[in-house]
């Protein structure tokens, strides 16, 4: 098995281009990144670029300063609170020489969540830069040392190690490599370990899996910090030898220039990035570019479908939870909306009775007509790659179970022919007078609502049923026409239409672009939007005052008010 550590030193010698990123000579200039006058001008000093020999020269000076700075007894930690800049690449390139782990810092965090993110993965080292310090001040991080990129004394720093060459003896497969923070809708984010071994081998599988070639140049819009940069597109690029563009932070507009500036051939997406970028201007010359594919979760076969037409790039939707316990892979022939086929020992079980859930009953147009006997927690019953959290064994336990089977935590059904269909997180679950209803195929079928440019379902709580459906929409709304809508769709459950919507101009997201539900659970009605509620028995919406949201919820009292109105949704 390789170590990142190997894949990084292959590139000592390697003098062709490897890494090029926009971004401030200097830290006052932080806030005009979008505003260069000539940002193709190679004299311009916002551009840098390394060859791959540079970044293998700069990852071995750091990785020596590493050896020295983190000499005494703990365990060999740095965090990382930087945005997309080259100091990023080079870290985690030093970290793998150095034998050392590295834990991408959120720096939307703040205050004691942020601070409890860097002393909890137990970082002797903090890397950061000037944009960031306002996030530290005040912080008790007692042990950790900080160094400040592209100051006199970090360059200082540096300079007794400029010779140094990269030595992949001192690390192994085994060594933990990451500390990446999982998703942390319920309680505090949990730090998944990721080794050597595994990074290496996802980046091997990943670049045979989509031909990656030396030339290809990898676009990095997704921030460094979250596993899916580092995974699916830094790793990818090491292991071929292929080019990384750095973008410091996601930005639509700049997508599509930043993809023609540095010859991009591919990237990765979260969340609703996709859908921003559809949502820029149209031009004629929106083809006119090198990108062959994007790889990612969550853009929805509508948007893939738009994104394709538009600039002629397919989007390939895979799977692989967070903690690498499971992973699905696409092919040649795999149905719209589906990830792929399952492979040995992935089952979708009922989180209940721990049995099989039944095939997915799809209509002719793909629709799932069978959801409550269909979805389930999508579990892996082989041999699996999960190594478990840092310091967290409760929550270890949680995923693999005692008889080792790993729980993703995802919901997903399975269809007659063995594909997998990916139907949101178990936290995204509601249960409504005891029918238990997934989040994302709602989501799915309010998406096609014409005034809807995103949309997302949770929980309220309720008295009487449990829960109530609520949803989110950016775009335009009309009450009465929103509520013929839903009567019009086929496979929306007696339960599945929502009692309350919130109109919002944009929807919140996280750091990673993905929608902010813990948020929006938590302002369920009493939040600063209109939000618009559908009284028992009546037949349209109208607006809830602020009085009734500062009451308790109206209960539907189960679906027979709805039936004598006629407004209960058609199923079949």
């Amino acid at each position: 098995m390789e170590s990142v550590a190997e894949l990084v030193a292959a590139r000592w010698g390697d003098h062709r281009p490897g890494l090029w990123c926009r971004h401030p000579a200097h830290p006052e200039n932080a806030q005009n990144l979008e505003n260069l006058e000539n940002p193709e001008n190679p004299e311009n000093p916002e551009n840098t670029v390394l060859t791959h020999h540079e970044v293998a020269a700069g990852a071995a000076a750091r990785a020596a300063l590493l050896a020295d700075l983190l000499s005494s007894d703990g365990p060999p930690h740095l965090g990382v609170l930087l945005d997309n800049t080259p100091e990023f690449p080079l870290w985690l390139s030093a970290a793998a020489l150095a034998g050392a782990a590295v834990a991408g810092i959120n720096p939307t965090r703040r205050g004691p969540e942020l601070a409890r993110d860097i002393l909890h993965t137990e970082c002797r080292l903090l890397i950061t830069e000037h944009t960031h310090l306002s996030l530290l001040r005040g912080l008790d991080l007692p042990g950790v040392r900080l160094l400040i990129t592209g100051t006199p004394e970090y360059d200082d720093l540096l300079a007794p190690y400029a010779d140094a060459r990269p030595d992949p003896s001192r690390a192994g497969p085994a060594d933990r490599f990451l500390l990446y923070f999982t998703s942390g809708s319920t309680g505090a984010p949990k730090a998944a370990i990721c080794t050597q071994g595994r990074l290496a081998a996802a980046g091997r599988s990943l670049a045979g899996q989509f031909s990656v070639r030396r030339d290809d140049v990898h676009y990095v819009c997704m921030p460094m910090f979250h596993g899916n940069a580092v995974i699916a597109d830094w790793a990818p690029a090491l292991a071929a030898g292929a080019g990384v563009a750095l973008r410091r932070r996601f930005s639509a507009s700049g997508f599509l220039a930043d993809v023609r500036r540095y010859r991009a051939t591919y990237f990765t997406y979260v969340g609703r990035a996709i859908q921003y970028v559809l949502a820029t201007e149209p031009r004629p010359d929106d083809r006119d570019h090198t990108l062959r594919l994007g790889f990612g979760t969550e853009a929805g076969a509508v948007d893939a479908a738009a994104f394709e037409r538009r600039f002629g790039v397919r989007l390939v939707e895979g799977y692989g939870s967070s903690e690498g316990g499971a992973a699905v892979q696409w092919s040649p022939g795999t149905p719209a909306g589906a990830v792929g086929r399952a492979g040995p020992g992935l089952v979708v079980l009922d989180q209940e009775t721990r049995a099989e859930c039944a095939p997915a009953v799809l209509d002719p147009g793909g629709r799932l007509l069978n959801g409550e006997e269909a979805i389930g927690e999508l579990v892996n019953r082989g041999p699996n790659p999960f190594e478990g959290y840092w310091r967290n064994p409760a929550a270890e336990a949680e995923r693999r179970r005692d008889d080792g089977e790993y729980w993703t935590g995802d919901l997903f059904y399975r269809d007659g022919e063995g594909f997998l269909y990916f139907a949101g997180r178990t936290d995204d679950r509601l249960r409504v007078d005891s029918e238990n209803l997934a989040a994302a195929m709602i989501e799915n079928i309010l998406a096609r609502y014409e005034g809807a440019s995103a949309v997302a379902v949770y929980a309220v709580p309720d008295p009487v049923t449990g829960d109530q459906v609520m949803a989110a929409l950016a775009g335009s709304f009309d009450p009465l026409g929103f509520a013929e809508f839903l009567l019009a769709q086929p496979d929306l459950g007696t339960k599945m239409a929502p009692r309350f919507v919130r109109v919002l101009e944009r929807m919140p997201v996280t750091a990673t672009n993905k929608i902010h539900r813990a948020l929006l659970r938590r302002e369920g009605v009493r939040c600063a939007d209109p939000v618009w509620w559908r009284p028992p028995g009546r037949a349209t919406y109208r607006r809830l005052t602020a009085e009734e949201a500062e009451g308790p919820l109206v209960s539907t009292r189960g679906p027979s008010s709805v039936r004598r109105q006629g407004l209960e949704p058609r199923t079949r």
